[in-house]
């Protein structure tokens, strides 16, 4: 799924009103009555109080026509208008019109703290106040509105993106933003959704179809999308019949040392469960017989040294190498990371160990092969890149690094972001049971197998996040969130990949008229 930006949307108003030979106004109404339909399905005409707060801009005109179609259903709605300013858009005013010929309630003008309405946390709370459009700070008795809103503990639901919210900044007043329940995004979720500082802004969310121009909405490119099934399906690259481990790579596993060859265990197995066809683990020489005797299917190579890497060295070609989970940053171990990036040309993914050794010497990453994957936890993308304001900053950051040294970056998360120049990949699978020693190493392994089979880098990292989580989420139905371990996430692997081609349960009428259908089509023949 594309995330428009804010310029994107309001140029996609104004495709839609000109393809379609429609009004602004009539766009609004269309978008309105798309919240009224979400919410009339829910409530089934329930009277609970709902208080619909709207702005003096499009946002509050989208909740006007939300309230006319409330009040005309029967709906116990309180409307109000934040007037906060004397400017009001051209839309709002005509809704503003309207509202009135179908009640004799009018709307409520709030100009003060004193103004406000009492709600009760059994009631509703509408927040039409700014959406996008809000480019100021906003005065002290609305930010007391919205702190109000929080107090009375009701359920509030946001018209496209909670107001305060920028789509584009970081927030500098928690106070000054609406905590909404539940949001309605329309044409698509705001990036703000998926950012550690900004996400707890709304619990959860949905996208609104108001009908926006297809040609538009299909031809667009956005820096941002959004990773799910519909995306990554399409990637993936069906076996022939008579296809042999030899077509599908031998991937190269280096790190571990004393105390951490698991860290290499597990990320040789993440690898061949991810379908290479072969995968070799470099490590010293104590874990030789921890890996031989755990994962019979890997081939072991072992440095000279028995605790760490001193040296670098065998005779195999691996199509791709993964390096740095649990290495260490020992002296000898460094030395020998920076003499081997002096003759690599393979591809590589580097995690861990790798990633803090690069952060040591940062001149080590202009001998990085083009597209090699990075995969750094929070504390290690700082130390690559520096400290950042906020989220906006970071991702800048990040951004700039990938541009620089022509690398591809996985910012770890929630919602896990792969960068690759100007694009953010944001991933919508994975759940908290990630937060467990081991997972990253899994990570590694599978975006290395899935190089290793011929994926691109930036295809293979964007698919590999997006299994890794999924995984996570078919193995926490059987575990729960304190008990996955990193080795589930491996085991429920295969899960995933078949998950990729289940189609959605039909609802039971559904299955029902089918196969009524089918009889009919029997009985005719």
């Amino acid at each position: 799924m594309k995330l428009f930006s804010k310029e994107q949307i309001y140029e996609g108003d104004k495709l839609t009103a000109e393809r379609q030979n429609i009004t602004s106004t009539d766009l609004m109404e269309r978008a309105g009555t798309q919240i009224f339909n979400w919410m009339h399905m829910r409530i089934q005409g329930a009277q609970v109080p709902i208080h619909v707060f709207c702005g003096i801009g499009n946002n509050g005109g989208d909740g006007l026509v939300l309230s006319r179609h409330l009040i005309t259903h029967g709906y116990n709605v309180f409307t109000y208008i934040i007037n906060c300013s004397d400017k009001r858009s051209k839309d709002f005013l005509i809704n503003y019109d309207r509202i009135k010929n179908v009640t004799k309630k009018w709307p409520v003008l709030l100009n003060c703290a004193q103004d406000f309405p009492e709600i009760a946390p059994e009631d509703i709370i509408v927040d039409a106040v700014f959406g996008i459009g809000l480019n100021r700070p906003i005065d002290l008795w609305v930010k007391q509105l919205f702190i109000h809103f929080r107090k009375s503990k009701a359920f509030t639901l946001a018209i496209d993106i909670p107001s305060g919210l920028y789509p584009d900044q970081p927030v500098k007043d928690e106070d000054a933003v609406v905590w909404a329940g539940f949001t309605l995004s329309f044409a698509s979720p705001k990036l703000v959704f998926f950012l550690p500082e900004t996400a707890k802004f709304t619990v959860q969310w949905e996208v609104l179809d108001i009908g926006l121009d297809p040609e538009f909405l299909y031809t667009t490119e956005t820096h941002v999308v959004l990773i799910g099934k519909n995306e990554v399906l399409p990637n993936y690259v069906p076996r022939e019949k008579y296809s042999h481990k030899g077509q599908f790579g031998h991937a190269l596993i280096i790190g571990g040392s004393y105390g951490k060859i698991g860290a290499v265990t597990l990320a040789s197995r993440a690898t061949l469960t991810a379908g290479a066809g072969l995968v070799t683990a470099y490590m010293p020489k104590c874990g030789y017989h921890a890996v031989q005797a755990s994962f019979p299917e890997a081939m072991v190579i072992t440095d000279v040294d028995d605790e760490i890497i001193t040296a670098i060295s065998f005779d195999i070609e691996p199509t791709v190498i993964g390096f740095g989970i649990g290495a260490g940053t020992e002296t000898k171990t460094a030395k020998a990371f920076e003499a081997f990036l002096k003759t690599n040309k393979v591809p590589l993914v580097i995690d861990a160990d790798g990633l803090n050794m690069l952060s040591k010497k940062k001149t080590l990453l202009k001998l990085l092969p083009e597209m090699t994957v990075l995969t750094p936890h929070p504390k290690e993308l700082e130390r690559l890149i520096g400290k950042w304001k906020d989220d906006f900053d970071k991702l800048d950051k990040v951004k700039a690094f990938t541009k620089k040294h022509q690398v591809i970056v996985v910012i770890k998360g929630a919602n896990t972001i792969t960068v690759f120049e100007d694009k953010l990949y944001i991933n919508t699978t994975g759940n908290p049971g990630l937060s467990t020693a081991g997972s990253g190493d899994v990570l590694t392994g599978i975006i290395v197998g899935l190089i290793s089979q011929g994926y691109n880098p930036l295809v293979a990292t964007i698919i590999g996040v997006y299994l890794h989580g999924r995984s996570a989420d078919i193995a926490v139905e059987d575990f729960g969130y304190q008990s996955l371990i990193a080795s589930h996430v491996i085991e429920y692997l295969g899960e995933a990949f078949i998950d990729l081609f289940k189609q959605p349960e039909q609802p039971p009428q559904q299955e029902a008229s089918q196969e009524e259908g089918e009889a009919q089509e029997q009985n005719q023949t």
